[in-house]
């Protein structure tokens, strides 16, 4: 990978990079393209397809809807409030 490459990745990222990151990326860019090209030449043909190689499931807890009147508390801990809700700076 070139450091012109290295560079329009940057600028579509919006990051700004120096002349040596530059370089350093693209040299370490080019040795992660240079792995998977590596990865890709694997005869992968007579593999399964697995989606699932642990045997292990998720474990899910009962969904029970339990009553919580917090509001009160956590109204009484904002640092400025208007008509019970929490006033905040304006964003835009």
């Amino acid at each position: 990978m070139t450091k012109s490459e290295v560079q329009k990745i940057a600028e579509l990222a919006r990051i700004s990079l120096t002349d040596d990151e530059l370089e350093r990326y693209a040299g370490e860019l080019s040795s992660i393209l240079d792995y998977i090209a590596k990865l890709n030449e694997v005869d992968t043909d007579d593999v399964s397809i697995t989606s699932q190689v642990t045997g292990l499931s998720n474990i899910f807890r009962e969904d029970i809807v339990e009553e919580c009147n917090l509001k009160d508390e956590l109204i009484a801990q904002a640092p400025d409030t208007e008509d019970r809700g929490v006033k905040v700076k304006s964003v835009f």
